[in-house]
């Protein structure tokens, strides 16, 4: 079995074989075992399966509460895991996490999710419809862990997808955060926290695979080695989500404070630019005060007292208001307050 032929498989489709989000429950038949999906389900449909199987009513339990964190039980005929993943192609700020809830013994594997792991249902939707009997016999024609290893590996491989989409993000955010048209800090608090959740979904990940590979292999045909490498391959990869992430957590935090040093210089700039313009006016505003009352001032109302003519008033107002105005424009400029 080529590792990621089937994941390649399925994108190179020209059409999708997503089916809509609604209850359905799909019994495959593959080589020694039953893979039965369930898709949606009610609890009753859970609970059917569970004398077949020798299921615990914990884990029926766990399986249908839809914010289980992720775990792993082991018994003497089977194993119980729960692994969460994020919705392929889903915007970034929506915090909604999918559940994966799987059942694995030797003669069975039993899949238990709301229908929204694309990849997955795209998996079942082949095997069902089989509309491709190469990629059907690579996934059911062999053992109940080899077929567990391509559900996870093609899972796996769109979170992979996934953070690569937060690398596209950041270039684009890298231009809007010395763009001063552009409100980023928004867009920077939404990009952190879809950062933080993948993180908090790939950490716990990698350690619950590499318990299923240690339980997975009693149920393989393949040799423990081969198996083995299989989720090793896995596992490098959830590695390599996990790097992309921390780097992109790191660069966050960089375009965090640049924006927040951005926003206070300019902030700084409409103050100076403000302060400045009032600082100049005060000159203007005090002579116009005095000159706005009701007495007698050098140039005033009076006939007697016109120096210059009828505008004697108004040219005495505008030298006493423009010359200290121009004295403190000269002096800031000097102290370099204002930059040319």
């Amino acid at each position: 079995m080529r590792r990621g032929f089937i994941t390649n498989r399925l994108r190179s489709g020209k059409k999708s074989l997503a089916m809509p989000i609604e209850k359905k429950i799909e019994k495959i038949q593959g080589n020694g075992f039953t893979w039965i999906d369930l898709q949606n389900p009610d609890r009753d449909d859970v609970e059917k399966l569970a004398p077949n199987y020798n299921f615990n009513e914990l884990n029926i339990e766990d399986c249908m509460t839809k914010f289980e964190l992720p775990k792993l039980d082991s018994y003497d005929d089977h194993f119980f895991v729960i692994l969460q993943f994020p919705p392929l192609a889903r915007k970034i700020g929506i915090s909604k996490n999918s559940q994966l809830s799987i059942f694995v013994g030797k003669d069975f594997l039993v899949t238990v999710h709301q229908g929204d792991l694309k990849p997955l249902v795209q998996l079942v939707q082949t095997c069902v419809l089989d509309s491709d009997k190469e990629l059907k016999n690579r996934l059911v024609g062999e053992s109940s862990g080899d077929l567990l290893h391509e559900i996870i590996d093609a899972l796996v491989d769109d979170l992979l997808h996934t953070s690569r989409k937060i690398i596209a993000n950041l270039d684009e955010m890298e231009d809007n955060v010395f763009d001063e048209s552009k409100p980023v800090a928004r867009s920077i608090a939404l990009l952190r926290r879809e950062i933080n959740r993948l993180r908090r979904i790939s950490v716990p990940l990698k350690r619950f695979v590499l318990e299923i590979a240690k339980n997975v292999k009693r149920f393989s045909d393949n040799s423990d080695d081969e198996l083995g490498l299989y989720f090793d391959d896995v596992i490098d990869h959830i590695d390599k989500v996990i790097e992309t992430l921390e780097e992109s957590r790191e660069t966050m935090e960089i375009y965090k404070d640049t924006d927040f040093v951005l926003s206070n210089e300019k902030t700084n700039k409409v103050l100076a630019v403000l302060t400045m313009i009032f600082t100049l006016a005060i000159p203007s505003t005090v002579i116009g005060t005095f000159y706005g009352m009701n007495v007698n001032l050098p140039g005033g109302i009076g006939e007697n007292a016109m120096i210059l003519g009828p505008f004697t008033t108004f040219i005495v107002v505008i030298l006493a208001s423009a010359i200290p105005a121009i004295l403190m424009f000269i002096y800031f400029k000097k102290l370099g307050w204002i930059s040319s």
